[in-house]
């Protein structure tokens, strides 16, 4: 508490910039710094000593050198450069660091991780209060917002915003309803609802001129109020919000540090990314899935664990061990990182009925890929997965090894050589419940913002 007061203001700083680049180089350029109201985070866990994310960023004293603070991120363009587009053309991104207003001048330096998975510095900035782009007046609240559930001081709480995209005015009873809904799946769902009490959730209405959000692959096309939209990175249901600055000023009306974006749409789609937001469609059959898995991505970094589905991204041949907890390249019973909670006498690397698994996902996925082609209804896709689930789940809790945590093949996009903790989990199928691994990195997460 001695060194918060020593150096920051009781309000947030929201350092804007710009991220420019193409998958071989990369510069950003200093936009704007804004008071984002009252300070939300903790005031004692100021130190980010987690190590997770693509990028992270340092805050230091000018005149001292003294670290006081720091934080692991994600952002779109980290996965854009990842594209085959990235290769071709030039792209830029807003984004923004947030951190406690500096007393004084305060030296930022961003961070990204580099392939033996350290950090390598990639742009330095000298915060001057008096720059002519500091708006140190307070944010003034002109949107009507929703106490959905308040347990605590925003210091000592997990402290998220839920945000409306796609809602027209008429629309905000169902927005209502919908954020309760959100709050409800998300405090039920193990880690979360042991830990229930440290949360506390609020929305912002943010209406938008119609119903609906962008769906440029099926011809819909919406000027929604923070410009979401599905086919990110030509993904048909990657929805994301490229509007950085319109989305952090909603999210702003009330205290924050993680932001839910809930689509007013019936098509399965979302996206989630570490630090920066969820977008999940609330209307179809699996928005209690998507709510938790997204929010899983944003809240503790977690790694997809599934490896048969097709991505945007190119990953790189090499496994080396990933920084994600939830998923590792090291089948070392004896140095595996989750070493502390493996099922006594689980074989590692854990045998379980892959070639059946891998056999009915590729069949699966050819499948989806007709229908999707077709256009079919969205009722008959989600029929479709229905299925998909219930197989799932029937193969991977009737195994030898299932209900163990082990060392299982197959993770993060990659078939042979990455690793889960269990059969099944959030991150893997659309299961209900978060494997070991995922539970401890959560819990990591809501220590580390409400001590």
């Amino acid at each position: 508490m001695a060194q918060y007061a020593d150096y920051f203001t009781s309000a947030a700083m929201r350092l804007d910039y710009n991220h420019v680049g193409n998958s071989g180089e990369e510069h950003f350029a200093f936009d704007q710094m804004v008071n984002d109201g009252e300070w939300p985070g903790s005031k004692t866990m100021l130190i980010d000593e987690l190590n997770l994310g693509k990028y992270c960023f340092e805050v230091k004293d000018s005149k001292t050198g003294n670290l006081l603070y720091s934080r692991g991120f994600a952002s779109i363009y980290g996965e854009w450069e990842t594209t085959p587009e990235a290769k071709t053309e030039w792209g830029s991104f807003q984004e923004s660091l947030r951190f406690p207003w500096p007393k004084n001048e305060v030296d930022i330096t961003v961070f990204k991780r580099n392939i033996n998975n350290g950090f390598d510095p990639v742009w330095t900035y000298k915060v001057n209060l008096k720059h002519y782009r500091s708006f140190s007046s307070p944010v003034k609240n002109h949107y009507n917002t929703i106490d959905i559930v308040v347990n605590g001081k925003p210091e000592n709480q997990v402290d998220i915003v839920v945000l409306g995209e796609g809602y027209a005015k008429k629309d905000m009873g169902k927005f209502k309803k919908d954020a309760q809904r959100f709050a409800e799946v998300l405090l039920s769902t193990e880690p979360y609802a042991s830990f229930k009490d440290k949360f506390s959730i609020r929305a912002v209405e943010t209406p938008s001129p119609d119903s609906g959000v962008n769906h440029p692959h099926q011809d819909i096309h919406k000027r929604s109020a923070l410009s979401v939209t599905y086919g990110a990175f030509d993904s048909e249901r990657y929805a994301l919000g490229f509007d950085n600055k319109t989305i952090r000023n909603a999210a702003a009306a009330v205290p924050y540090e993680f932001t839910a974006i809930l689509m007013n749409d019936s098509i399965y789609g979302g996206g989630g990314i570490y630090n920066l937001y969820i977008t999940a469609a609330v209307d179809n059959a699996f928005q209690e899935y998507l709510f938790v898995h997204e929010f899983g991505h944003h809240f503790a970094d977690l790694a997809d664990e599934y490896y048969t589905s097709a991505t945007a991204y190119e990953m790189d041949a090499k496994h080396l061990e990933p920084w994600e907890l939830n998923v590792t390249a090291n089948a070392n019973p004896e140095t595996i990182k989750w070493k502390d909670i493996v099922t006594p006498d689980t074989p590692i690397p854990t045998p379980w009925e892959k070639e059946k698994y891998d056999e009915h996902s590729i069949a699966v996925q050819k499948k989806r890929v007709e229908l999707r082609k077709a256009k079919v209804d969205e009722k008959i896709m989600e029929d479709f997965f229905m299925k998909q689930r219930s197989w799932d789940d029937e193969l991977l809790a009737n195994m030898k090894y299932s209900g163990k945590v082990g060392a299982f093949e197959g993770a993060q996009y990659k078939s042979t050589g990455l690793y889960r903790s269990a059969p099944n989990c959030i991150m893997f199928t659309r299961h209900d419940k978060f494997c070991p691994a995922c539970q401890r990195a959560i819990k990591l997460i809501i220590d580390q913002n409400t001590k």
